[in-house]
C-alpha cells in the first residue's frame, strides 16, 4: 500500500438498519486494530517444552477509535442514542487502497470536549460485536 491521506479513512454508520450507510463524522484521527486471542495447548510432551498453539481457535476482535467533529446534528444524535442504548449497529470503515471492513460494532466510549473559542469535538471507540467482512478495494 502506498502512502495515503489520513482523511481518506472513512467511518460510516447504517442509519436505518437496512444497509443505508452514511458518513457520520469528520474524524481527524482514526485507528483500526485487529486482535486474536490464542489457545495454548502446550503440555509436558511438547517438543523442547516450547509453547504450542491450536490453529483456527480463539476469539478475534476489532477495535475502531477516532476523534473529530460531528458531520451534523442528526449524526450526533444517531451516535449518542446508540451509545446510551448500548445498541449494536452495522458500521463500515473504508481504508483507501486496502478495502472495507464492515460488520456489527458497539460504541464503548464516547467523550466530548471543547475549548471556549473552538468547536465541540468528540472521541469515540467501537468494539466488534460479531463476524466482520472484508472487501478488497479494486
Amino acid at each position: 500500500m502506498v502512502a495515503q491521506k489520513g482523511k481518506d479513512l472513512i467511518l460510516k454508520l447504517d442509519m436505518d438498519g437496512e444497509g443505508t450507510f452514511a458518513t457520520v463524522a469528520g474524524l481527524r484521527s482514526k485507528r483500526l486494530a485487529f486482535n486474536s486471542e490464542t489457545v495454548d495447548v502446550t503440555d509436558a510432551e511438547s517438543e523442547g517444552r516450547w509453547r504450542e498453539l491450536l490453529a483456527g481457535t480463539g476469539v478475534q476482535r476489532a477495535s475502531i477509535s477516532g476523534s473529530g467533529i460531528f458531520k451534523d446534528a442528526s449524526s450526533d444524535a444517531a451516535i449518542r442514542s446508540r451509545f446510551f442504548n448500548s445498541q449494536i449497529s452495522n458500521w463500515q470503515l473504508a481504508i483507501p487502497s486496502f478495502g472495507i471492513v464492515a460488520g456489527p460494532f458497539q460504541i464503548t466510549s464516547l467523550e466530548y470536549s471543547g475549548n471556549h473559542d473552538g468547536e465541540l469535538t468528540f472521541d469515540m471507540a467501537l468494539e466488534s460485536a460479531g463476524a466482520l467482512t472484508f472487501t478488497v478495494s479494486s
